[in-house]
């Protein structure tokens, strides 16, 4: 039987929690065994990494396997009829190494430093009240 696929996301950037809330609302649709667990929640201690590594990029736990990036992405599409060519397509071989360049080098530490940016800032504004 398969376990049940869990995705870990930052649920604080609006950007991730925008992505992520359609796919739980299409999984929910659906009735798809796929858990979203938000990594400023309890949940975190349970996936085994930190909140800053968790903060860094989309992590899935599926079958006792963890992934994280792209092949997160893929994973994760897979379990979603909707989005089963979008995996297929980012699987072959050419597609998925450029989308793992750009998600790896421009994307992911692009979206951190924003989200940290955002804290940073939230926080300054808190301490100035």
């Amino acid at each position: 039987m398969t376990e049940k696929t869990r995705v870990l996301y930052n649920a604080d950037c609006p950007v991730c929690r925008f992505e992520i809330d359609h796919y739980a609302a299409y999984s929910a649709a659906k009735a798809l065994p796929i858990g979203f667990d938000d990594l400023n929640s309890d949940a975190l201690h349970e996936w085994g990494i930190s909140a800053d590594d968790a903060t860094r990029r989309l992590h899935v736990l599926k079958d006792g396997a963890l992934y994280s990036g792209i092949p997160a992405f893929i994973v994760l599409w897979q379990d979603m009829p909707r989005y089963r060519p979008l995996a297929r397509l980012v699987s072959l071989p050419g597609v998925n190494w450029l989308a793992v360049q750009v998600y790896d080098r421009i994307l992911a530490p692009l979206l951190y430093r924003w989200n940290l940016r955002r804290l940073k800032k939230g926080a300054e504004t808190s301490t100035q009240m």
